[in-house]
């Protein structure tokens, strides 16, 4: 079984973000959430309610699952809209300040689904 979450338009760089997805990427979702509660980093308690959201929707999916047998599958970051805005600077210049969002997509499947996703049966 899989369940997909997504958060578009978060505040802050997807390069930053990434940082802290390489760090989930391929681990089962208990310990997911444990390396994300320990992080430092800003975007990890916005991941951390994304995982949630992901677990939230595979149950509405299935019912009742088990959580430690399902893994982070394939997790990214996009870039997202660019706001831009202006700050003076000196002899009546201006330079663009780039307020960066991005989009996350989190993919969560069940351990044996995902044994068994590259045969054919």
């Amino acid at each position: 079984m899989e369940a997909i979450a997504r958060v578009r338009n978060l505040r802050g760089s997807a390069r930053k973000a990434r940082l802290i997805l390489d760090l989930i990427r391929g681990k089962t979702v208990p310990e997911a959430q444990r390396i994300l509660s320990f992080s430092k980093k800003k975007v990890a308690n916005d991941v951390q309610k994304l995982l949630n959201s992901a677990i939230a929707n595979a149950t509405m999916k299935e019912g009742k699952t088990d959580i430690d047998n399902m893994c982070v599958n394939n997790v990214f970051a996009d870039d997202g809209p660019i706001m831009k805005r202006h700050r003076p600077r000196a002899q009546g210049r201006a330079t663009i300040i780039r307020r960066r969002t991005c989009h996350i997509t989190l993919h969560i499947v069940d351990n044996k689904e995902e044994e068994t996703l590259g045969t054919e049966s």
